[in-house]
């Protein structure tokens, strides 16, 4: 249900090494979920678990990678219910409204996107419903910001699900 995911951002950097590289491989795919996932990552590069977390921090410092995070596979897990929810925000409310999405726990995205979808919506929020429809989640989620102007698109079918892969 759980993969554990990288996201490298490769412009940061001017060249890699044959072992970066490496390491990048392993990471933009899925990584073993065990008990120390870096060490089965760092055997699969010719590393030790240390070289390899040397590696990593180095890369992380330099900007290349972001982050390297656990994300849960929804569908697996019993969310049946997704919907991309855009809220037309005024440029001012932003930062409220945002921070309002984004601290509720069934929002798993929260972004602002300029220009504005439809020349109106600048919030985009998802959120994923267990048992619970996506209706009384966007009650709650207006009530909260005190938002009325908002579309919503459910997902009706995942066509694909991975990290970019750029090795």
């Amino acid at each position: 249900m759980i993969f554990l995911a990288c996201q490298v951002k490769l412009p940061a950097m001017q060249k890699l090494t044959e072992t970066e590289i490496s390491l990048a491989k392993h990471l933009q795919g899925d990584l073993p979920v065990v008990a120390r996932p870096f060490s089965a990552l760092a055997r699969a590069s010719g590393l030790t678990e240390a070289q390899a977390l040397d590696v990593l921090r180095t890369l992380r410092q330099a900007g290349a990678i972001r982050k390297v995070a656990a994300i849960l596979r929804h569908q697996r897990a019993g969310y049946r219910q997704n919907a991309l929810i855009v809220w037309a925000v005024g440029q001012g409310d932003l930062d409220r409204v945002g921070g309002c999405f984004a601290s509720l726990p069934f929002v798993s995205h929260c972004y602002a996107r300029q220009p504005a979808f439809l020349g109106r919506y600048t919030l985009f929020t998802m959120v994923h419903a267990r048992h619970e429809a996506v209706g009384r989640i966007l009650s709650e989620m207006t009530a909260a910001a005190q938002m009325q102007d908002y579309l919503v698109m459910e997902s009706l079918e995942e066509y694909k699900k991975t990290s970019p892969e750029y090795f």
